[in-house]
C-alpha cells in the first residue's frame, strides 16, 4: 500500500521527528573518507609500521577538515511514472533524468518535499512500488596531496614497474581492448601523452570551477604515457577513455553518485571493457545496483582504489562492492601503504608508494596512494583481455588473484588481498615467469 500523503508526515515533523537524522546518514564526513593519495606523515601513534616507512619526522597530524556527504538529492533507478506523479503531487522537484544507454535504464534525481528531512523523503521513496534502493546523491572523491620523493626513474625499468614483472610488448598483445577512467581532469597537452590515443569527456555538474587535472593526468599517465618519455605508462598501446567527472566546489574536488554513473554508462557506450576508477565515497544502494548491472549485463571489468582512510575505517566505495576488485598500495618492499583501507573486499596489492608518473604542470612528480595502485592492476586486466577476450569479469578477478605473489599472513587476507599483482604476458611471448590458468 502506497504511504499516506504527507499528512502524517507533516504532523511527524512537527514533533521533530520525520526528518530526524538516522543513524545511516550525516551531512558531514570526516576528510579521510576520500582516496586521499598524499603520504604526509607518519601514523598518529607516533609509531613506525611496516609500510612506506619514508614519512619524514615525527609530526601530529590536525583533525580533517569536515566535508559535505551528500548533495541534499534523492536518487531513483527505472522509477515508474506513477510512482513519479506520486513523488511530484507530495512535492518533491525533478531535478535530472538521465537515459542510460548501455542499460536500458533510468536515473534520476529530486529535491525532496521541504516538509521532509532527507532521512524521511529516502524512506517515503523506497516505499514506493519502484523506489527500492532509493538512495542520497553521495560524494566521491579522487583526493590529492604534496609530492613525496621517490627517486627519478628512465623509462619503463621504474622499480614498480619491475615489481610486478611487467615487460613492454613486442608488437601486439591481441585483439585491442579499450580501458576507460573516471577521474579528475587530464592536461591531454602534457608531452606524456604525445602519442597516446587518448579522448576526455567532461561531464557534471555547473557547479563550482572545473577540477585540478593533476589526480586524473597522474593516473592517465600510468595507463597511457609514452613508453619512450620520462613517464611510461603501463598499456600505452591501448586507446583510453577518459571521463572528467569532478569539479572543484570551494577547493573540495568531488563528484557524485549521480554524475559517477553517468560516466560509467558513458565508458560502456564507448566500448570500453576495463574501468579504473581511482576514487572512493561512502557506500550507495543506486551506486550498487549499477555497478552490479555493468559488470554483469555490459561485462564492464571495474578496478577501485581501497582508499585512504586507514586500517581501521569502514570498507570504502566502489571499492567494496563484492564484483568491483579493490585495490591497495604497498611499497617497494611489499609493505602496506600505511593509510590504505583494509577488509575482507581487498582482492590485490599493487605499486602505490613514491610511483614516478605525470605531473599536469608538466614534467614528473612523486605520487603515493591507492589512487595509483588502481592502474596497475587495470592494466594487468586488459592485458588479460587481449590475450582471451571472451573473459568475464568474475573470470579475470579469479586470474588476477590465482597469480599474485603472496604477502603478509599465508592466503588471502585483509591487508593484502591475494598478494601483490603479477603482469600477464603478453601474449605472443614466449616463457612466461607464471603459467596463467585458462578460463573454462
Amino acid at each position: 500500500m502506497r504511504p499516506n500523503t504527507l499528512t502524517l508526515l507533516a504532523v511527524l515533523a512537527g514533533f521533530g521527528l520525520a526528518g530526524a537524522p538516522d543513524s545511516s546518514f550525516s551531512p558531514i564526513s570526516p576528510a579521510w573518507a576520500d582516496d586521499d593519495d598524499d603520504d604526509d606523515g607518519p601514523s598518529r601513534s607516533g609509531g613506525r609500521e611496516n609500510d612506506d616507512d619514508d614519512d619524514g619526522p615525527g609530526i601530529v597530524l590536525a583533525p580533517p577538515l569536515a566535508a559535505p556527504e551528500a548533495r541534499p538529492e534523492i536518487l531513483t533507478f527505472d522509477l515508474s511514472d506513477a510512482d513519479l506523479a506520486f513523488l511530484q503531487a507530495q512535492g518533491f522537484v525533478l531535478l535530472e533524468t538521465q537515459a542510460m544507454s548501455s542499460l536500458g535504464a533510468t536515473l534520476r534525481r529530486f529535491a525532496p518535499s521541504p516538509v521532509l528531512g532527507l532521512p524521511a523523503a529516502r524512506d517515503l521513496v523506497r516505499n514506493l512500488p519502484s523506489g527500492t534502493g532509493a538512495d542520497f546523491n553521495h560524494f566521491y572523491r579522487p583526493g590529492q596531496g604534496p609530492a613525496q620523493g621517490a627517486a627519478f626513474c628512465q623509462g619503463a625499468h621504474c622499480p614498480s614497474f619491475a615489481q610486478i614483472g611487467w615487460t613492454p610488448p613486442q608488437g601486439s598483445c591481441g585483439p585491442e581492448i579499450r580501458i576507460g577512467m573516471v577521474d579528475s581532469g587530464v592536461n591531454a597537452a602534457h608531452a606524456a601523452f604525445g602519442r597516446a590515443r587518448m579522448t576526455v569527456h567532461r561531464i557534471g555538474a555547473a557547479e563550482g570551477v572545473p577540477s585540478d587535472p593533476q589526480h586524473g593526468t597522474s593516473v592517465a599517465a600510468l595507463l597511457a604515457g609514452d613508453p619512450a618519455g620520462q613517464t611510461p605508462g603501463l598499456a600505452p598501446e591501448l586507446p583510453l577513455v577518459a571521463v572528467d567527472a569532478f569539479r572543484s566546489v570551494g577547493g573540495d574536488e568531488r563528484t557524485d553518485a549521480f554524475v559517477l554513473i553517468q560516466a560509467l554508462d558513458l565508458l560502456a557506450g564507448a566500448g570500453a571493457r576495463v574501468a579504473n576508477l581511482s576514487l572512493s565515497g561512502p557506500p550507495n544502494a543506486i551506486l550498487e545496483r549499477a555497478l552490479t548491472r555493468f559488470v554483469r549485463e555490459r561485462g564492464l571489468v571495474i578496478l577501485a582504489a581501497a582508499g585512504n582512510v586507514g586500517p581501521y575505517a569502514a570498507p570504502v566505495w566502489p571499492a567494496a562492492h563484492p564484483e568491483v576488485i579493490a585495490v591497495t598500495a604497498v611499497d617497494v618492499r611489499g609493505g602496506v601503504y600505511r593509510r590504505a583501507g583494509r577488509g575482507a573486499h581487498i582482492d590485490l596489492s599493487a605499486p602505490g608508494v613514491g610511483i614516478w608518473t605525470a605531473a599536469a604542470s608538466g614534467g614528473g612528480r612523486a605520487q603515493t596512494g591507492t589512487s595509483f595502485a588502481v592502474p596497475f592492476a587495470t592494466a594487468a586486466a586488459a592485458r588479460l583481455l587481449q590475450s582471451q577476450p571472451h573473459l568475464t569479469p568474475p573470470e579475470i578477478a579469479r586470474m588476477l588473484a590465482s597469480a599474485a605473489t603472496d604477502l603478509g599472513a599465508p592466503g588471502r587476507d585483509p591487508v593484502f588481498g591475494a598478494g601483490l599483482l603479477l603482469m600477464p604476458p603478453c601474449a605472443p611471448q614466449a616463457a612466461p615467469r607464471h603459467v596463467w590458468p585458462v578460463a573454462q
